[in-house]
């Protein structure tokens, strides 16, 4: 009975308290990140990779790095923008590391349009390109891009995030969005 009031205000508490205890060792603690993280960390990953079967792989990576570098996290409040840029990094290192490949017996044969060979080729060339263009945008434009495009947040949510007022936000926003626009003008 204690065990459950003790998961249940585990649960009730907010990140700077959780991540506290997990840089500590708690793992516990841990557990508790894992579990309120996982789904949106999935659904950015699934955004990046467009539904690949890497995305439990890559979300499983980052919370081992996450675990491994607890240490370096500077503030405990902003643990999930910290998972977050690591999950970022870990879904671009997979996008580059994947290299389209074109069987020679699948060229012969006549394959549905979406999983052609030419058009998985081009997709994992646009998911290469969107990383790539990512990766040239200052931190925290990319971080705002990322925090809007893939995670829905609000202008006031990425502020709290960056840690600068909404009105910053919207122009960091607004300057990630228009060089995206520019830089991606080739695969629309």
């Amino acid at each position: 009975m204690q065990e459950d009031r003790f998961r249940s205000a585990l649960e009730a508490a907010d990140d700077a308290i959780i991540a506290g205890r997990a840089i500590d060792g708690d793992v516990a603690a841990f557990a508790v990140l894992v579990r309120r993280y996982t789904p949106l960390m999935r659904a950015y990953v699934q955004r990046m990779m467009n539904a690949s079967q890497d995305v439990d792989d890559i979300v499983q990576e980052t919370f081992v790095t996450a675990w491994q570098r607890f240490a370096e996290l500077e503030d405990p409040g902003r643990v999930k923008s910290w998972l977050m840029r690591i999950v970022s990094r870990k879904a671009v290192d997979r996008i580059r590391a994947l290299r389209p490949t074109v069987d020679v017996l699948e060229i012969e044969r006549a394959a549905p349009e979406h999983t052609a060979p030419a058009r998985v080729a081009e997709v994992h060339a646009g998911i290469a390109a969107l990383g790539a263009a990512l990766q040239e945008l200052p931190d925290a434009q990319r971080e705002s891009w990322v925090l809007r495009e893939i995670g829905g947040y609000s202008y006031d949510e990425i502020a709290e995030e960056l840690g600068t007022s909404p009105s910053t936000a919207r122009g960091l926003l607004a300057r990630a969005r228009k060089y995206m626009l520019v830089r991606m003008e080739d695969w629309r």
